[in-house]
């Protein structure tokens, strides 16, 4: 290896790797909401549905205020976890019914995979407007229950045409829900450093993703106790968005691995709140495969400042009072069996093979919400 002269980075030969753009506009910034009016003008949309989640509503009636009422085709306020397949057949009845011709999703995951399984359904664009950190918005992948089973896909035509991150819009989500989407965005990178179809760009999108997001939770808890400046809090709540875009782009550009079938397998078949499972699974998954992917490791720990990347993220949860035991978050220990079973079910791309006895352990640690073990 021969050292660079211009930077404290050694010069190597890279490895061979593809790397997948999608056609995707993103604007990225404080006040960039009262854009959306020309921004569908450019996409062609006419008569747009307006979708979020129930406690979202009123952030739905404002969206259709800036856009003018007479625009807009109406609003479904009825997303929830994890898109039962029962309410994307309601929703794409009322698309049918009304006449929309795109819809904007104003929200979190649950309401920007509503949006994709409509657009999958019935080939209609989308808008979509994050208010948390979940990522969904940058990939094309989608998720739907049915019958207590979280099936997933990729499909090009659930991408969102635009994505719109405003800061302003996420001042007032509350400080736990904060935390915990962050820490599920933190998951999207640190999961991405180890996949197979890794490549440089997606690595250096991972480090600054998380490095982002943890600048920004210990803020937000900060806030909690009102000792946080507003302009301090504006600049977390812009670096976290920043750090989920990131994040998010890398979930949709390479494939993921143990944690994601975990959390997916948890939510889908137990109804476990989505972020809240990605905050206490993540660091007994990174433990799980620290020793297969030691590379990843490293950077993670660099992004977070932290000797330890399973330890880290535990304590990046802890300290900031995002849940770190699936007890605490709904799991009946009746079910762990239940859920190793149907995480092994069939074997996926991950550092380390999937065995059942580390990965019964594995859950264990994390129903008790235990320190991540280095010997799972």
């Amino acid at each position: 290896m021969k050292k660079n002269s211009n930077s404290n980075y050694e010069s190597t030969l890279l490895e061979n790797f593809t790397y997948a753009t999608f056609p995707q506009r993103v604007l990225f910034g404080a006040g960039r909401l009262s854009e959306l009016r020309a921004e569908i003008d450019v996409l062609g949309f006419t008569r747009p549905l307006l979708i979020s989640t129930p406690r979202q509503r009123p952030l739905a009636e404002m969206v259709s205020v800036i856009l003018g009422a007479q625009r807009v085709a109406g609003i479904f306020d009825r997303a929830a976890m994890h898109v039962p397949l029962e309410l994307v057949r309601e929703a794409c009845a009322l698309v049918k019914r009304i006449g929309a011709d795109g819809l904007i999703t104003i929200g979190g995951g649950s309401t920007i995979g509503l949006g994709k399984a409509i657009a999958r359904e019935l080939g209609i664009p989308t808008v979509a407007i994050p208010t948390t950190y979940s990522g969904s918005e940058m990939t094309a992948i989608y998720g739907i229950t049915e019958a207590g089973i979280k099936k997933t896909g990729t499909d090009p035509k659930v991408l969102p045409r635009t994505v719109l991150y405003d800061a302003d819009l996420t001042l007032e989500l509350p400080i736990d829900i904060s935390i915990t989407s962050a820490l599920n965005a933190i998951a999207h990178g640190a999961e991405g450093l180890y996949a197979k179809n890794r490549n440089p760009v997606t690595n250096i999108m991972a480090e600054a993703g998380i490095a982002a997001l943890a600048r920004a939770i210990p803020k937000f808890r900060k806030n909690d106790g009102n000792f946080c400046s507003t302009g301090e809090m504006r600049v977390a709540r812009s670096d976290a968005l920043y750090g989920a875009w990131l994040c998010g782009g890398v979930l949709g550009s390479v494939t993921m691995a143990l944690h994601h079938k975990l959390c997916h397998t948890l939510g889908g078949s137990f109804n476990l709140p989505h972020a809240e499972v990605h905050s206490v699974i993540l660091p007994h998954a990174l433990a799980y495969n620290a020793e297969a992917a030691p590379e990843a490791m490293e950077i993670i720990a660099r992004a977070i400042g932290s000797e330890s990347a399973p330890a880290g993220i535990y304590d990046l949860a802890s300290k900031n009072g995002a849940p770190t035991s699936l007890r605490d978050i709904g799991m009946h220990e009746s079910n762990l069996s239940l859920a190793c079973e149907l995480v092994l079910s069939n074997q996926y791309p991950n550092p380390r093979r999937l065995e059942a006895e580390p990965i019964h352990r594995l859950l264990r640690d994390a129903f008790e919400g235990n320190a991540p073990s280095p010997t799972t």
